[in-house]
C-alpha cells in the first residue's frame, strides 16, 4: 500500500523508506533482511497482489508483523 500525500498522489518507494527508516540502522537492517527472504521466495505475511519485495517489507514493517529478533547480551 502506497502512501499519500496532501495533494492525494502515491509517493515513491524511496521517499516513503527515507520517511520510514529515518536513519535507523535497525530498520535499515530489519527491511534488509525480510528483503532478501521475499526475493528468496518467501511468501508476503499479508494478503497483497504487490510484487515489488521492498514495497512488500516495508509495508510488513509498518504493520508490525517482522521485527529483529533480540541477541543475548547484544542491542542494536
Amino acid at each position: 500500500m502506497a502512501q499519500s500525500n496532501s495533494e492525494g498522489f502515491r509517493k515513491s518507494i524511496p521517499l516513503q523508506l527515507t520517511e520510514e527508516v529515518a536513519g535507523s540502522f535497525q530498520k535499515t537492517v530489519l527491511l534488509q533482511k525480510r528483503v532478501r527472504e521475499l526475493v528468496r521466495g518467501q511468501r508476503a505475511l499479508y494478503e497483497t497482489r504487490e510484487t515489488n519485495p521492498i514495497a512488500i517489507a516495508l509495508e510488513e514493517m509498518r504493520r508490525g508483523l517482522i521485527d529483529l529478533p533480540e541477541q543475548e547480551g547484544e542491542s542494536i
